[in-house]
């Protein structure tokens, strides 16, 4: 597994960074669903099947719609052994 830094601006603006570890580069989507069950833990477990099909990152457009959390960047990160 490689480590990844996923980069995203809060709610309220500002810039963070969480790292985690995939073995290829994670989606919007992936990266989204990981910012979400981090900053809003219940609401993780919501059914976005509302958007199947209409939307290729229905997750990214509910962060970016509702709560104003963007993902900005998908990096690779250091590894660490």
């Amino acid at each position: 597994m490689k480590q990844w830094k996923i980069s995203y601006s809060d709610q309220d603006g500002v810039s963070r960074e969480m790292d985690v570890q995939f073995a290829e580069c994670p989606s919007i989507e992936e990266a989204a669903q990981l910012v979400r069950a981090r900053l809003f833990p219940v609401t993780a477990e919501l059914d976005l099947n509302d958007f199947e099909g209409r939307d290729s990152a229905p997750t990214a457009k509910t962060l970016k719609t509702q709560n104003g959390v963007t993902i900005t960047n998908i990096s690779e990160g250091v590894a660490v052994a």
